[in-house]
């Protein structure tokens, strides 16, 4: 079947039965290596003149499955599983930025995000100018000749920042640049970045799309659609012969698949970060349900969001869906099937009663994850975003009274009751 619906994608996509046994279940292929037919073809497939398997840090039939799986609920034509989100981000822009080049960021991020950008990077000598995205114009004051990619969250984790996505896209592409999004904690199936002209679209599976806490693992899923050939000087990684395969062309061989190729073939073999083939297999089981979760999650979160927002304790809530927000209206716009499962909100008193208000909860856990089937709660401030400065904490929107919340999927009343009884403590 053709054109087959999110849902029916979330279940099918990518594998219909074991071949060899008729499983419907997808095997989980828990090997290393592979038996080659032949020195021949094994010569072939290591030199990718033929498809094949070759080991499994470059690639494996149990993350095949999901790979796929992902490619098609994004609308992309190829993805690329990783061990973590940071790696995907890792590779993803690296796949485009060497030493010598530029990156224009958004200035909201995750912590982990922020610190692999302004660190780790800049130790690479790749630079990168972190830019408000909530005025796509200011973006154009940071393009440099060097400038490989724009990157952004969805939505912002933790300040839920909305963006004017096709605009931002707009705005790289009249610069040749590609534009690179973060689907983290909206998942496809609140979002879908390529419908706005997003190239590249990144995520950790760890999070919602695994939905379970259990399992670590990134993904990357490629559109397909940025034009690599039409600057070749500016993508010689692509369209120049390459050492690591005997002078091959990937843009030649490949086509519009160079750069997922490239990411495999390349930053896998080197760096070593692949997905295990059992956590690809129990987030496979998580994709099953996404568009049931992320829309109930999504569906509970106004409702929390709602009932904090008239709470006498709280001194400022943190929701797309409330139109008090900043983005409400882009909210609207762009995610009408739901804003996530993520709010934040300030409590009176600031970090002391956050603090105690953390050690309150009694449903709700206090842990550094989100997208959980479990409601989670966390002082970014002191624990995810501890390693930014005054300045940076203000970019990404967490102040000392900050609390995130990550809603699951409890009864959003039990739910209520216990940050309400959790507030009531914090306030003594």
């Amino acid at each position: 079947m053709q054109n087959q619906h999110f849902d029916t994608q979330a279940v099918h996509a990518g594998f219909r039965c074991d071949p060899g046994t008729g499983s419907v279940a997808v095997p989980i292929h828990q090997t290393s290596a592979y038996l080659y037919k032949s020195s021949e073809y094994a010569a072939r497939i290591f030199e990718l003149k033929e498809l094949g398997w070759i080991y499994t840090r470059l690639q494996n039939p149990t993350l095949d499955v999901f790979e796929q799986r992902m490619a098609a609920l994004e609308g992309g034509i190829a993805g690329v599983a990783t061990a973590s989100g940071q790696q995907a981000e890792f590779i993803a822009l690296f796949n485009l930025a060497r030493c010598g080049d530029h990156i224009i960021s958004s200035g909201s991020l995750y912590g982990g995000t922020v610190s692999l950008l302004k660190n780790t990077f800049k130790r690479m000598g790749v630079d990168v100018t972190f830019v408000d995205m909530t005025n796509p114009e200011s973006m154009r004051k940071a393009f440099k000749p060097n400038t490989k990619a724009v990157y952004f969250e969805a939505l912002a984790n933790p300040k839920n920042e909305v963006l004017e996505y096709a605009e931002i896209a707009r705005i790289g592409h009249e610069y040749g640049v590609p534009v690179i999004c973060d689907n983290t904690a909206l998942t496809p199936a609140l979002f879908k970045p390529f419908e706005h002209g997003v190239d590249i679209v990144l995520a950790s599976a760890t999070k919602m799309l695994g939905g379970h806490g259990t399992s670590m693992g990134g993904i990357v899923v490629d559109s397909g659609r940025f034009d690599w050939g039409a600057e070749p000087k500016k993508w010689p990684q692509f369209t120049e012969p390459d050492d690591y395969y005997h002078g091959m062309n990937f843009h030649a061989a490949f086509g519009n698949l160079c750069y997922a190729f490239m990411l495999r073939t390349h930053w896998l073999r080197d760096f070593g970060g692949c997905m295990s083939p059992f956590n690809a297999s129990l987030i496979l089981q998580g994709l099953e349900t996404l568009h049931l979760r992320a829309s109930r999650c999504a569906q509970a979160a106004q409702t929390v969001a709602e009932f904090l927002a008239g709470h006498p304790k709280v001194s400022w809530v943190n929701y797309p869906g409330l139109p008090s927000h900043p983005g409400h209206a882009l909210a609207q716009k762009y995610l009408p099937k739901g804003c996530g499962a993520i709010l934040g909100f300030g409590i009176k008193g600031g970090k002391a009663a956050g603090q105690k208000f953390i050690e309150s909860v009694e449903l709700a856990l206090h842990v550094a994850n989100i997208g959980d089937a479990r409601t989670l709660v966390i002082h970014p401030a002191t624990t995810t975003h501890s390693q930014l400065n005054a300045m940076e904490l203000r970019a990404a929107g967490v102040p000392e009274d900050y609390i995130r919340v990550s809603i699951g999927l409890e009864a959003p009343e039990d739910v209520i009751a216990d940050l309400d009884q959790a507030l009531g403590k914090a306030a003594d």
